[in-house]
Protein backbone atom coordinates (compact mmCIF):
# COMPACT_ATOMS: atom_id res chain seq x y z
CA UNK A 1 0.00 0.00 0.00
CA UNK A 2 1.07 3.65 -0.75
CA UNK A 3 1.99 5.79 2.12
CA UNK A 4 -0.53 8.66 2.46
CA UNK A 5 0.88 12.32 3.72
CA UNK A 6 -2.17 14.59 3.95
CA UNK A 7 -5.39 14.94 4.21
CA UNK A 8 -6.53 12.70 0.99
CA UNK A 9 -6.81 10.02 0.35
CA UNK A 10 -5.46 7.34 -3.05
CA UNK A 11 -9.35 7.64 -4.65
CA UNK A 12 -8.97 10.91 -4.78
CA UNK A 13 -6.55 9.85 -7.91
CA UNK A 14 -9.42 9.84 -9.85
CA UNK A 15 -11.83 12.86 -10.59
CA UNK A 16 -14.04 14.48 -8.22
CA UNK A 17 -17.89 16.10 -8.80
CA UNK A 18 -17.51 19.15 -11.16
CA UNK A 19 -17.63 22.48 -8.86
CA UNK A 20 -20.47 25.59 -9.57
CA UNK A 21 -17.87 27.36 -10.32
CA UNK A 22 -17.08 28.89 -14.14
CA UNK A 23 -13.67 28.27 -13.86
CA UNK A 24 -14.03 24.59 -12.05
CA UNK A 25 -10.39 22.64 -13.58
CA UNK A 26 -9.32 19.30 -12.75
CA UNK A 27 -5.85 18.48 -13.85
CA UNK A 28 -3.52 15.89 -14.34
CA UNK A 29 0.14 16.28 -15.17
CA UNK A 30 3.04 13.92 -15.23
CA UNK A 31 6.64 14.13 -16.52
CA UNK A 32 9.06 11.76 -17.43
CA UNK A 33 12.73 11.30 -18.12
CA UNK A 34 14.52 8.47 -19.41
CA UNK A 35 18.31 9.15 -19.04
CA UNK A 36 19.52 6.25 -21.22
CA UNK A 37 18.12 8.25 -23.78
CA UNK A 38 18.35 11.53 -23.02
CA UNK A 39 14.35 12.25 -23.69
CA UNK A 40 11.96 13.38 -21.66
CA UNK A 41 8.66 15.70 -21.45
CA UNK A 42 5.13 15.83 -19.79
CA UNK A 43 1.82 14.96 -20.88
CA UNK A 44 -1.34 17.25 -18.79
CA UNK A 45 -4.99 17.57 -19.10
CA UNK A 46 -7.10 19.59 -17.36
CA UNK A 47 -11.00 19.37 -17.78
CA UNK A 48 -12.83 23.06 -17.92
CA UNK A 49 -16.47 21.43 -18.36
CA UNK A 50 -18.01 24.23 -17.34
CA UNK A 51 -16.09 26.23 -19.59
CA UNK A 52 -16.99 23.11 -22.41
CA UNK A 53 -13.81 22.46 -23.16
CA UNK A 54 -10.13 20.41 -21.71
CA UNK A 55 -6.76 21.72 -22.11
CA UNK A 56 -4.34 19.12 -23.54
CA UNK A 57 -0.96 19.58 -23.44
CA UNK A 58 2.35 17.15 -24.51
CA UNK A 59 5.57 18.04 -24.75
CA UNK A 60 8.69 15.64 -25.76
CA UNK A 61 12.22 16.92 -25.88
CA UNK A 62 14.69 14.89 -27.66
CA UNK A 63 18.82 14.25 -27.05
CA UNK A 64 19.75 16.62 -29.99
CA UNK A 65 17.90 19.68 -28.10
CA UNK A 66 14.60 19.50 -30.62
CA UNK A 67 11.31 18.90 -29.22
CA UNK A 68 7.89 17.80 -30.21
CA UNK A 69 4.88 19.70 -28.98
CA UNK A 70 1.38 20.59 -29.01
CA UNK A 71 -1.70 22.14 -27.45
CA UNK A 72 -5.16 21.66 -27.83
CA UNK A 73 -8.34 22.78 -26.52
CA UNK A 74 -10.90 19.76 -27.34
CA UNK A 75 -14.52 20.32 -26.75
CA UNK A 76 -16.23 18.61 -23.17
CA UNK A 77 -19.29 18.57 -21.50
CA UNK A 78 -17.82 16.50 -18.26
CA UNK A 79 -15.96 15.42 -15.75
CA UNK A 80 -16.11 12.11 -15.87
CA UNK A 81 -12.42 11.47 -16.61
CA UNK A 82 -9.67 12.75 -18.96
CA UNK A 83 -10.11 11.57 -22.47
CA UNK A 84 -9.76 14.16 -25.11
CA UNK A 85 -7.75 15.35 -27.86
CA UNK A 86 -6.01 12.12 -28.45
CA UNK A 87 -4.95 11.85 -24.91
CA UNK A 88 -5.87 9.60 -22.08
CA UNK A 89 -5.24 8.96 -18.75
CA UNK A 90 -6.21 5.71 -16.89
CA UNK A 91 -6.45 4.83 -13.10
CA UNK A 92 -5.25 1.68 -12.62
CA UNK A 93 -4.15 1.23 -9.02
CA UNK A 94 -5.05 4.47 -7.25
CA UNK A 95 -2.06 5.71 -6.02
CA UNK A 96 -0.04 2.89 -7.17
CA UNK A 97 -0.27 3.02 -11.18
CA UNK A 98 -1.48 4.73 -13.87
CA UNK A 99 -1.58 4.77 -17.43
CA UNK A 100 -1.00 8.21 -20.24
CA UNK A 101 -1.07 7.88 -23.83
CA UNK A 102 -1.06 10.16 -26.25
CA UNK A 103 -2.22 9.31 -30.42
CA UNK A 104 -1.76 12.09 -32.94
CA UNK A 105 0.32 14.46 -34.19
CA UNK A 106 3.22 17.04 -32.79
CA UNK A 107 4.64 20.20 -33.71
CA UNK A 108 8.48 19.16 -34.54
CA UNK A 109 10.84 22.15 -33.87
CA UNK A 110 14.50 22.60 -34.31
CA UNK A 111 14.35 25.37 -32.05
CA UNK A 112 11.78 24.54 -29.82
CA UNK A 113 12.37 28.89 -28.76
CA UNK A 114 9.72 29.76 -31.80
CA UNK A 115 7.15 29.21 -29.49
CA UNK A 116 7.52 32.62 -28.07
CA UNK A 117 5.66 33.27 -31.23
CA UNK A 118 2.79 30.37 -31.02
CA UNK A 119 1.55 31.78 -34.57
CA UNK A 120 4.76 31.88 -36.16
CA UNK A 121 5.59 28.42 -34.88
CA UNK A 122 2.77 26.86 -35.81
CA UNK A 123 2.49 28.09 -39.20
CA UNK A 124 6.57 27.54 -39.67
CA UNK A 125 7.57 23.90 -38.53
CA UNK A 126 6.22 20.44 -39.74
CA UNK A 127 3.58 18.20 -37.46
CA UNK A 128 4.87 14.58 -37.19
CA UNK A 129 2.74 11.83 -35.53
CA UNK A 130 3.62 10.73 -32.70
CA UNK A 131 2.54 7.71 -29.95
CA UNK A 132 2.81 7.84 -26.49
CA UNK A 133 2.32 4.64 -23.79
CA UNK A 134 3.40 5.31 -20.48
CA UNK A 135 2.79 3.40 -17.06
CA UNK A 136 3.75 5.44 -13.86
CA UNK A 137 4.15 3.53 -10.89
CA UNK A 138 4.29 5.08 -6.86
CA UNK A 139 7.75 4.98 -6.04
CA UNK A 140 7.02 7.82 -2.90
CA UNK A 141 4.64 9.01 -0.87
CA UNK A 142 1.31 10.18 -2.42
CA UNK A 143 1.31 13.74 -0.53
CA UNK A 144 -1.08 16.36 -0.70
CA UNK A 145 -3.83 18.26 1.03
CA UNK A 146 -7.84 19.50 -0.12
CA UNK A 147 -8.87 22.63 0.52
CA UNK A 148 -12.21 24.28 1.87
CA UNK A 149 -14.13 25.53 -0.57
CA UNK A 150 -14.33 29.55 -0.71
CA UNK A 151 -10.88 30.05 0.53
CA UNK A 152 -9.50 32.42 -2.31
CA UNK A 153 -7.16 29.94 -3.69
CA UNK A 154 -8.29 30.21 -7.63
CA UNK A 155 -4.84 28.07 -8.61
CA UNK A 156 -4.83 24.77 -6.30
CA UNK A 157 -7.40 24.19 -3.71
CA UNK A 158 -7.25 20.40 -3.46
CA UNK A 159 -4.12 18.91 -4.83
CA UNK A 160 -1.57 15.62 -4.32
CA UNK A 161 1.82 14.97 -5.87
CA UNK A 162 3.97 11.83 -6.01
CA UNK A 163 7.81 10.72 -6.94
CA UNK A 164 6.92 7.61 -9.61
CA UNK A 165 9.04 5.69 -12.04
CA UNK A 166 7.92 5.34 -15.49
CA UNK A 167 8.19 2.29 -18.27
CA UNK A 168 6.23 2.27 -22.11
CA UNK A 169 7.03 3.14 -25.16
CA UNK A 170 7.28 6.04 -27.74
CA UNK A 171 6.65 5.65 -31.42
CA UNK A 172 7.63 8.53 -33.92
CA UNK A 173 6.54 8.96 -37.82
CA UNK A 174 10.30 8.64 -39.26
CA UNK A 175 11.92 7.37 -36.97
CA UNK A 176 12.55 3.71 -37.50
CA UNK A 177 11.49 1.24 -34.45
CA UNK A 178 9.78 1.93 -30.96
CA UNK A 179 11.38 3.22 -28.19
CA UNK A 180 11.53 2.00 -25.23
CA UNK A 181 11.33 4.50 -22.12
CA UNK A 182 12.55 3.40 -18.64
CA UNK A 183 12.80 5.91 -16.29
CA UNK A 184 11.94 8.22 -13.81
CA UNK A 185 9.24 11.71 -13.15
CA UNK A 186 6.26 13.46 -11.25
CA UNK A 187 3.10 13.29 -11.30
CA UNK A 188 0.76 16.33 -9.78
CA UNK A 189 -3.40 16.47 -9.63
CA UNK A 190 -5.47 19.20 -8.60
CA UNK A 191 -8.99 20.27 -8.37
CA UNK A 192 -10.92 23.32 -8.24
CA UNK A 193 -11.41 26.66 -9.42
CA UNK A 194 -8.44 27.54 -11.62
CA UNK A 195 -6.78 30.56 -13.33
CA UNK A 196 -3.28 30.50 -14.34
CA UNK A 197 -2.98 34.55 -13.39
CA UNK A 198 -4.09 33.98 -9.98
CA UNK A 199 -0.66 32.48 -8.89
CA UNK A 200 2.64 34.58 -8.15
CA UNK A 201 5.92 34.16 -10.16
CA UNK A 202 6.95 31.07 -9.15
CA UNK A 203 9.99 28.35 -10.09
CA UNK A 204 9.26 24.94 -9.65
CA UNK A 205 11.94 22.32 -9.60
CA UNK A 206 11.34 19.02 -9.33
CA UNK A 207 13.81 15.90 -10.03
CA UNK A 208 14.30 12.19 -9.40
CA UNK A 209 17.67 10.48 -9.00
CA UNK A 210 16.57 6.74 -8.30
CA UNK A 211 13.47 5.04 -7.01
CA UNK A 212 14.19 6.32 -3.23
CA UNK A 213 15.69 9.54 -4.02
CA UNK A 214 13.54 12.93 -5.56
CA UNK A 215 12.98 16.40 -4.96
CA UNK A 216 10.42 19.21 -5.37
CA UNK A 217 11.67 22.81 -4.45
CA UNK A 218 9.28 25.86 -4.89
CA UNK A 219 10.50 29.61 -4.63
CA UNK A 220 7.93 32.70 -5.05
CA UNK A 221 7.53 35.86 -4.08
CA UNK A 222 5.62 34.76 -1.05
CA UNK A 223 9.05 32.43 0.26
CA UNK A 224 10.79 29.28 -0.96
CA UNK A 225 10.66 25.77 0.43
CA UNK A 226 9.91 22.25 -0.80
CA UNK A 227 10.74 18.81 0.34
CA UNK A 228 13.24 15.80 -0.58
CA UNK A 229 11.49 12.44 -1.12
CA UNK A 230 13.91 9.89 0.75
CA UNK A 231 12.97 6.51 0.47
CA UNK A 232 9.56 5.95 2.21
CA UNK A 233 10.00 9.44 4.00
CA UNK A 234 9.70 13.05 2.85
CA UNK A 235 11.78 15.89 4.42
CA UNK A 236 10.88 19.24 4.53
CA UNK A 237 13.19 22.39 2.86
CA UNK A 238 14.06 24.29 5.73
CA UNK A 239 15.80 27.07 3.74
CA UNK A 240 16.53 27.13 0.19
CA UNK A 241 19.11 29.61 -1.71
CA UNK A 242 18.65 29.72 -5.60
CA UNK A 243 20.52 31.25 -8.03
CA UNK A 244 19.27 31.00 -11.59
CA UNK A 245 21.57 31.91 -14.92
CA UNK A 246 19.61 32.87 -17.91
CA UNK A 247 20.03 33.30 -21.87
CA UNK A 248 21.37 36.65 -22.83
CA UNK A 249 18.75 39.26 -23.24
CA UNK A 250 16.12 36.26 -22.33
CA UNK A 251 14.03 35.14 -19.31
CA UNK A 252 15.00 31.77 -20.68
CA UNK A 253 17.00 29.90 -17.69
CA UNK A 254 19.13 27.74 -18.81
CA UNK A 255 21.47 26.67 -14.83
CA UNK A 256 20.59 27.02 -11.65
CA UNK A 257 22.14 26.37 -8.25
CA UNK A 258 20.17 25.99 -5.54
CA UNK A 259 21.62 25.48 -1.63
CA UNK A 260 19.76 23.32 0.48
CA UNK A 261 19.25 22.76 4.26
CA UNK A 262 16.66 20.22 5.36
CA UNK A 263 14.62 20.16 8.60
CA UNK A 264 16.35 17.25 9.99
CA UNK A 265 19.46 19.45 9.33
CA UNK A 266 21.18 17.71 6.73
CA UNK A 267 22.59 20.15 3.76
CA UNK A 268 23.01 19.80 -0.29
CA UNK A 269 23.78 21.67 -3.12
CA UNK A 270 21.72 20.72 -6.27
CA UNK A 271 23.41 22.23 -9.72
CA UNK A 272 20.67 21.92 -12.92
CA UNK A 273 21.96 22.56 -16.29
CA UNK A 274 18.79 22.72 -19.02
CA UNK A 275 19.24 20.34 -21.62
CA UNK A 276 15.64 21.30 -23.93
CA UNK A 277 13.74 24.22 -23.25
CA UNK A 278 10.40 25.63 -24.82
CA UNK A 279 8.70 29.00 -24.36
CA UNK A 280 5.19 28.36 -23.40
CA UNK A 281 2.68 31.25 -22.28
CA UNK A 282 -1.20 31.09 -21.50
CA UNK A 283 -3.59 33.54 -22.15
CA UNK A 284 -6.80 34.61 -20.28
CA UNK A 285 -8.50 38.34 -21.51
CA UNK A 286 -5.57 40.44 -21.87
CA UNK A 287 -3.64 38.93 -19.29
CA UNK A 288 -0.41 36.84 -20.38
CA UNK A 289 0.98 34.01 -18.27
CA UNK A 290 4.71 33.11 -19.13
CA UNK A 291 5.87 29.47 -18.43
CA UNK A 292 9.69 28.15 -19.53
CA UNK A 293 9.67 24.86 -19.33
CA UNK A 294 13.93 23.08 -19.12
CA UNK A 295 14.30 19.28 -19.38
CA UNK A 296 17.13 19.16 -16.93
CA UNK A 297 20.26 17.22 -16.13
CA UNK A 298 20.72 17.74 -12.00
CA UNK A 299 23.72 16.83 -10.17
CA UNK A 300 23.55 16.55 -6.59
CA UNK A 301 26.22 16.99 -3.68
CA UNK A 302 28.69 16.57 -6.99
CA UNK A 303 28.15 13.27 -7.52
CA UNK A 304 24.23 12.01 -8.15
CA UNK A 305 23.02 12.79 -11.46
CA UNK A 306 19.02 12.98 -11.93
CA UNK A 307 16.86 14.57 -14.17
CA UNK A 308 13.70 16.30 -14.36
CA UNK A 309 11.93 19.48 -15.00
CA UNK A 310 12.40 23.22 -14.27
CA UNK A 311 9.20 25.59 -14.67
CA UNK A 312 9.81 29.20 -14.21
CA UNK A 313 6.20 30.91 -14.17
CA UNK A 314 6.27 34.74 -14.77
CA UNK A 315 3.54 37.09 -14.55
CA UNK A 316 4.13 40.66 -15.47
CA UNK A 317 5.52 42.99 -13.32
CA UNK A 318 5.50 40.04 -10.53
CA UNK A 319 9.44 39.90 -9.59
CA UNK A 320 10.72 37.33 -7.31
Amino acid sequence: MVKIIGNIKPEDDYTHPLGPESNFNESVYFNFFDRSNNRGGFIRMGNRANEGYAEMTVIIFNSDGTAFFNYKKPEIDNNDGWDAGGAKVEIIVPGEEIRTTYEGSALFMEDPRDMKDPGKAFKSNPFRKIKLDLTHYGVGPLYGHVGEEGDGNDFARAHTEQHMRVAGTLSVEGEAGVMQINGHGLRDHSWGPRYWQSTPSYRWITGNFSDDLGMVLTVSSRGAGGLFHKGEELVRIKDLQLATEYEDGTSFHKKLTADITLEDGDQHQLVGEVKGFIPLRNRRSEQVTYIGEGMTEYTLDGTQVGYGLSEYLNQPGDDI
